[in-house]
């Protein structure tokens, strides 16, 4: 082979070469993006789903489904978001499950979430959650219009409620009037939330427990014996004057048409709509109204919040702009309060739409 011959071979080895760096390179581009969509299906962010989805509380859930209507008014082509009303604990562990297309972008929440659920979340990769107080609500007490009149207080809800009041023993209260003299001899029969519902624990925290520690002994017991406080004075009771009612508030809304001496517990908004069938029954001599709710003034006032995954804030399409909905109508003029929503303080309002701008996440040193 002459000199001229070997160069053109060498040559073509080099090309050769080169072609096979190339291909090299350009497969393991393509198999670095396969595992990029693999983890995007399953445990990145989430970019395989062209819909917003939320899941969550029943309280914050036809405030969510207005904000959809609003997101889909604003971004024609867009897919109107799927809302799923699960509970806030139930949406808590759908949403804790992982990153990524097949777990929800959003939780809904009508309390906060709890640091056991934020540390479940961090431990399955949804690292990166950003939390938005929305506005306010009240935990409502209602009867229907032909009901009695009940007057109530958190000692009185607690002791009629309670599966052991003050450790005491089962509850063996079977009308009002034996929970306490001054009301009338009616059976005791409470609708109200589940267990996965935040409204439930709302209850639990604002109402029950105020009540139980009424009793000087239990705020002993919180220090000595943390399950114990809690079993004690947030357990309910299971013999058929408290009936658990779905996430399905507006069915509580017909039982209380069917069952006149009967009460309802429910988000604020659910009495605000219903007023022309339903009627406040006042905690602690105080109404639930948008002023007493907003102000603080109301026992059962407490904050709604949303939770979102940053990791999916690029990769689901309209995210952003679904929360810049939330924040452009959760004014006290605007559409969301005419829904019922009580506007949260101006300076809540204010926080919350620069959490929106710049995303800031949870750090979850504050939660309990």
């Amino acid at each position: 082979m002459g000199g001229g011959e070997v160069r053109i071979a060498a040559c073509m080895t080099e090309v050769f070469v080169k072609h096979i760096a190339l291909f090299a390179a350009t497969a393991a581009a393509a198999l670095s993006l396969a595992g990029c969509g693999d983890q995007s299906a399953g445990g990145g962010a989430g970019g395989a789903r062209d819909q917003i989805r939320a899941v969550g509380s029943s309280t914050v859930y036809p405030f969510a489904t207005a904000v959809a209507e609003l997101f889909v008014q604003g971004n024609p082509g867009m897919k109107s978001p799927i809302i799923e009303s699960t509970g806030t604990g139930g949406g808590m562990k759908l949403f804790c499950q992982g990153v990524g297309a097949q777990y929800p972008d959003i939780e809904n929440a009508s309390r906060r979430i709890k640091k056991s659920e934020f540390e479940d979340c961090q431990k399955n990769g949804v690292k990166d959650i950003i939390e938005v107080q929305v506005g306010v609500d009240g935990l409502a007490f209602a009867e229907a219009k032909n009901g009695p009149g009940l007057k109530l207080t958190p000692k009185i809800v607690y002791e009629a409620l309670a599966a052991n009041p003050y450790g005491k023993g089962a509850n063996k209260a079977q009308t009002w009037k034996d929970v306490d003299p001054s009301l009338p001899p009616i059976a005791i029969s409470v609708f109200g939330p589940p267990s996965t519902s935040g409204t439930r624990d709302s209850l639990a925290e604002l109402i029950l427990e105020k009540g139980c520690q009424s009793d000087p002994a239990m705020k002993a017991l919180k220090e000595k014996n943390e399950d114990e406080y809690k079993a004690t004075c947030t357990r309910v009771r299971e013999d058929g004057k408290y009936v658990d009612s779905g996430e399905n508030d507006n069915l509580i809304v017909q039982k209380l048409g069917a069952n006149p001496n009967a009460i309802g517990i429910f988000g604020y908004s659910f009495l605000e709509e219903n007023k022309d069938t339903l009627k406040d029954v006042s905690i602690n001599g105080v109404e639930a109204t948008y002023e007493t709710v907003s102000t603080g003034k109301y026992p059962g006032a407490r904050p709604l919040y949303i939770y979102v995954k940053k990791a999916h804030m690029q990769a689901i399409p309209g995210l952003q702009a679904y929360l810049n909905a939330f924040a452009a109508n959760w004014n006290p003029d605007g559409v969301l309060t005419k829904r019922g929503m009580v506007a949260a303080p101006d300076d809540v309002r204010k926080a919350s739409a620069e959490t929106v701008k710049s995303l800031a996440v949870l750090d979850g040193s504050q939660l309990k």
